[in-house]
């Protein structure tokens, strides 16, 4: 029997999402919560992978065991055995061919950016004191819609057969004093969006102008693009299924 869980985590002290050899994984400690508790081997499935130290406000993972095992008080026993900064919201039941990573239509990532020192978000959010010009960066955002290849925007040396994505969604925001990058796409290369982030971020201080910024996209070389701003910053906010 295949379920799906609806989970969260903070990445602060993790390798990202999937088990690694010598390093800490969420993975490693959802499967190991669950081998416990139903007690046989679990091995699950994320809807994508995380790099070190970036946060999911919503991830889905997906598992197979031999028996029934939805009960009222299931999703209260996994949080009593995860570490605090791991925590799962729902159990659900799905048809035995569902797949939380290829049937994902699409994945939201947030970056989130505060230019007034606060050390209560320190953690949580990047530490920017430059003035950003919104408005050209929104303009930029939707240049980003009109192409498909972002070498420019990927770690180099990945085992990836495609760096083409299709980008749904691109926009800043500001919120609560901060600014906000939302991106929506069918999938991500590594370190794409905080690329992405990062060459924005030199738009809005007028080191680059939306000619350049195409010349960069269209150059497909990592090297010609923006810093990669910290993990730290970035959150995947939403993961969109079709029918399962």
């Amino acid at each position: 029997m295949r379920y799906f869980l609806k989970l969260s985590f903070n990445g602060r002290n993790y390798h990202g999402w999937q088990v690694q050899l010598n390093a800490h994984s969420v993975q490693a400690e959802v499967d190991k919560a669950l081998s416990v508790f139903l007690k046989e081997s679990i091995s699950t499935v994320g809807c994508g992978r995380t790099d070190t130290g970036v946060h999911a406000k919503v991830f889905y993972a997906h598992f197979d065991v031999s028996t029934e095992i939805i009960k009222p008080d299931f999703v209260h026993h996994i949080n009593c055995m995860l570490p605090h900064d791991i925590a799962v919201q729902e159990i659900k039941k799905v048809k035995d061919d569902a797949h939380a990573r290829f049937d994902a239509v699409s994945r939201t990532y947030e970056y989130f950016l505060y230019s007034e020192k606060n050390p209560f978000l320190r953690d949580s959010a990047y530490f920017f004191p430059y003035v950003l010009d919104l408005d050209k960066m929104n303009h930029a955002s939707n240049i980003l819609k009109e192409y498909s290849d972002f070498s420019s925007f990927s770690k180099s040396r990945t085992q990836v057969k495609t760096n083409i994505c299709k980008i749904m969604e691109a926009n800043w925001r500001k919120e609560n004093n901060q600014t906000v990058f939302r991106i929506t796409a069918d999938r991500f290369l590594r370190n794409m969006v905080r690329a992405i982030v990062g060459t924005m971020t030199e738009i809005g201080e007028n080191k680059i102008d939306e000619k350049q910024f195409r010349e960069i996209i269209e150059g497909k070389s990592r090297s010609e693009a923006g810093f990669s701003v910290p993990a730290h910053g970035l959150y995947l906010v939403e993961v969109k299924y079709g029918l399962m």
